[in-house]
């Protein structure tokens, strides 16, 4: 190999060195600069912790961060989240944040779950009510009522009674199967409004209940009009009108009066012409 060949290849190597032993060195003054940054105290959960906990001191612990690194909102003590509920499942080293555990309080299992201003109902139910058990916790449903409403209609009736309604527990379960397998329970309790509470306890005792699950993505309310037993068979007519009577009767039709015939007498005499009228 010729001088200026080698010396060509000691240049291209003294060039790879250069930008290796720069890369190195700015990945340890990285951490160098990292390790300098002033940490702060945080508590994370020490183990798993199940929607409906009440955390205890064995539930969370104090580990020390990077302060640039941490969310908004963490918490630096232990004692500011031991006795309150988690409304969310938290895994084990996540940090233990206010948007996971109920209002300070508010205890914990279903209670907590609850959200300000709303009411817990539980209705029963079973796999087909249930859509195949797949309605567990933190699903949102219709929930649809079948029946005869009553006033003079004698046909079933379906109508959409609620919408978009959070399903807080199935049976005496709070979070939902970490496999995502469904769910036979005899009983699903949903968060619902003090007025949506009274037309669900109505539902329930006045029909057939039907529950429809909905994508958790899709909260639109859909202004649905009530489906009459004929509207399912094609070219059916709607529901019966109801028959209105009237009543018939003679018109007497006025007659005009007689009119007197007019007589009319033409007497001739010579050239003169006379026309008498009586």
């Amino acid at each position: 190999m010729s001088r200026s060949r080698l010396f060509i290849v000691g240049l291209v190597a003294l060039a790879l060195g250069g930008l290796l032993a720069m890369s190195v060195y700015r990945n340890l003054q990285s951490r160098v600069n990292a390790s300098n940054q002033p940490g702060a105290d945080v508590v994370v959960a020490s183990r798993d912790i199940a929607v409906g906990t009440l955390l205890g001191n064995a539930d969370v612990r104090i580990v020390r961060f990077p302060a640039a690194e941490l969310p908004a909102g963490v918490f630096s003590s232990a004692g500011k989240v031991v006795g309150r509920g988690a409304i969310l499942p938290i895994s084990k080293g996540e940090f233990v944040l206010p948007s996971k555990l109920a209002s300070d309080r508010s205890g914990a299992g279903l209670p907590s779950l609850i959200p300000a201003g709303m009411r817990a109902v539980s209705v029963r139910v079973n796999d087909v009510v249930a859509v195949a058990n797949f309605v567990i916790p933190g699903t949102h449903v219709d929930v649809l009522l079948t029946g005869t409403p009553g006033d003079g209609e004698q046909q079933p009736v379906t109508t959409t009674v609620l919408e978009n309604i959070l399903v807080l527990a199935a049976g005496q379960r709070l979070d939902k199967s970490p496999t995502g397998e469904p769910l036979s329970v005899p009983v699903i309790t949903m968060a619902v409004s003090p007025d949506d509470a009274q037309k669900l306890t109505l539902a329930s005792s006045q029909g057939k209940i039907q529950l429809s699950l909905r994508n958790p993505m899709d909260a639109g309310q859909e202004k649905l009009n009530a489906i009459h037993n004929s509207t399912l068979y094609r070219g059916a007519e709607g529901p019966p009108r109801p028959v209105v009577k009237t009543h018939t009767g003679r018109v007497k039709v006025a007659t005009a009066p007689p009119v007197n015939p007019v007589y009319t007498v033409e007497v001739i005499r010579g050239h003169d012409l006379s026309t008498t009228k009586f």
